[in-house]
């Protein structure tokens, strides 16, 4: 019987009321290009993603603002190499006025060094965007849990 192998994330789809507005936002913050796109009436879609690779999709399909309440999607975690990084994202989102989960580059957890920045993108999707070392010796906002786990 063969096993996988070589397996890792392709990409994530996100459901979006506003296209135009999701597109402005996720290309700003990632520092994504259009890959594809369709803007048909009722069927409103966007392929983003850097040098070939598709990494997020969204599709004009949804009313309200994404629920942390009910089962799906509990939050997108985008890694960078370096804490400069993640510092030059804070900037982007601030002065876009994103809300943030937590003030400033955390921890992943009481005593980690890796960590990053929480936020929301306009439908209230949860957001990470974190790199592997430089979030110390700031302490975790949620002690004895995954920061991640708990916003």
């Amino acid at each position: 019987m063969t096993k996988i192998v070589s397996l890792q994330t392709g990409h994530v789809g996100l459901n979006v009321t506003d296209l135009e507005r999701s597109l402005a936002f996720y290309r700003a913050v990632l520092d994504v290009e259009v890959m594809a796109e369709g803007r048909e009436e009722g069927r409103r879609w966007a392929f983003l993603g850097r040098e070939n690779r598709l990494m997020v999709t969204l599709w004009q399909q949804s009313d309200g603002a994404f629920r942390t309440d009910s089962p799906g999607l509990h939050h997108l975690s985008f890694q960078v190499d370096t804490p400069a990084e993640v510092d030059a994202a804070t900037e982007v989102l601030r002065g876009m006025g994103a809300e943030f989960a937590h003030d400033g580059v955390v921890p992943h957890g009481e005593g980690e060094t890796s960590g990053g920045i929480f936020f929301y993108d306009p439908d209230g999707i949860r957001l990470e965007i974190y790199a592997p070392t430089g979030a110390d010796p700031v302490a975790a906002p949620t002690p004895g849990a995954p920061t991640c786990g708990f916003f």
